[in-house]
């Protein structure tokens, strides 16, 4: 017997094969699957043809399976629940039973404001859910989207990628930290001049030393001095608390560091433009129920932040 391709194979013909072995009737098979008998029997016919054998074949009232078709059944029963398992898994997530992984990508400021509140809202009603984190490189983002490395990004993205979706979670802007009783910020508000003036820590991922406020700065013919640049935000608290240096960070993280008690946040005395933090996914994803899911939740808890 010459082998059979399986571009040559329609999924609807295996299961109306299984329909057909079920119920050893062509009207019992087609009304099984909603068709009409000639339908069911157009369906018997090119199944013979594909499988270069009668399958079925009629014995007093019913439609006995051949020797053929006896040795098929078992594995196209297996093919058949193993597609509708799969398909049933992608399309009805129950994030309260579910056990998956998503990954993230996500930096040091989004995932400080976004993962504790996606894991709190997860321990009751996605227990089962896993999650990981990857930095990214915002020129690489869209193909690690499109290859599923990462399920969706979270970031500031100006140009996103094509093929991509950007959806607008928050708006941001800078201000800057200090220790409790620094003697610049005593007062109500701090010069452009003291601002200059102070020792700062700038937080980049970049091997320079300029940031927004240095380019904001240059402009205006002025230049701070950096002390110190880090990779990582969370090693500020513990440098502006026992020094005299500050930093600009976002707003919602120097909301958190002043909760320390250490650490007091001020409006900077120089105009800096708010940006907008986003989520971005592959349009490859959009229907993905878990995707959605995901999505859905982490735009409702930036609401809470």
């Amino acid at each position: 017997m010459k082998s059979i391709e399986l571009a040559q194979i329609d999924l609807n013909l295996l299961v109306a094969f299984e329909s057909l072995f079920e119920e050893r009737s062509v009207t019992a098979a087609a009304q099984k699957l909603y068709l009409g008998q000639p339908a069911m029997s157009a369906a018997l016919g090119r199944l013979r043809t594909l499988f270069g054998d009668e399958l079925f074949i009629r014995v007093g009232r019913e439609m006995q399976p051949t020797a053929k078709a006896v040795a098929l059944a078992p594995g196209i029963s297996a093919a058949l629940h193993q597609i509708r398992q799969t398909v049933r898994a992608i399309q009805n997530f129950a994030p309260a039973s579910d056990s998956r992984d998503f990954t993230i990508g996500s930096a040091d400021y989004t995932s400080f404001i976004m993962l504790p509140k996606l894991i709190a809202d997860c321990d009751r009603a996605a227990p089962n859910l896993n999650f990981r984190t990857i930095e990214f490189e915002k020129d690489r983002v869209g193909d690690l989207l499109e290859t599923g490395a990462i399920d969706l990004a979270l970031g500031v993205f100006p140009n996103p990628p094509r093929q991509t979706t950007c959806l607008p979670l928050f708006r941001e802007h800078f201000v800057g930290i200090a220790r409790k009783h620094h003697p610049a910020i005593v007062r109500e508000s701090i010069s452009l001049d003291e601002f200059v003036s102070l020792s700062h820590v700038l937080v980049t991922i970049r091997r320079d030393i300029t940031g927004e406020i240095d380019r904001a700065l240059a402009v205006r013919n002025l230049q701070r001095r950096i002390v110190l640049t880090v990779p990582h935000v969370l090693v500020l608290p513990a440098i502006i608390a026992s020094t005299d240096a500050i930093a600009c960070v976002p707003l919602r993280m120097a909301s958190y560091f002043s909760r320390l008690d250490e650490i007091e946040f001020f409006e900077l005395p120089i105009e800096l433009p708010a940006w907008t933090v986003s989520m971005l996914w592959s349009k490859l994803s959009d229907r993905d129920d878990a995707n959605c899911w995901l999505r859905q939740t982490i735009q409702t808890l930036c609401t809470r932040i």
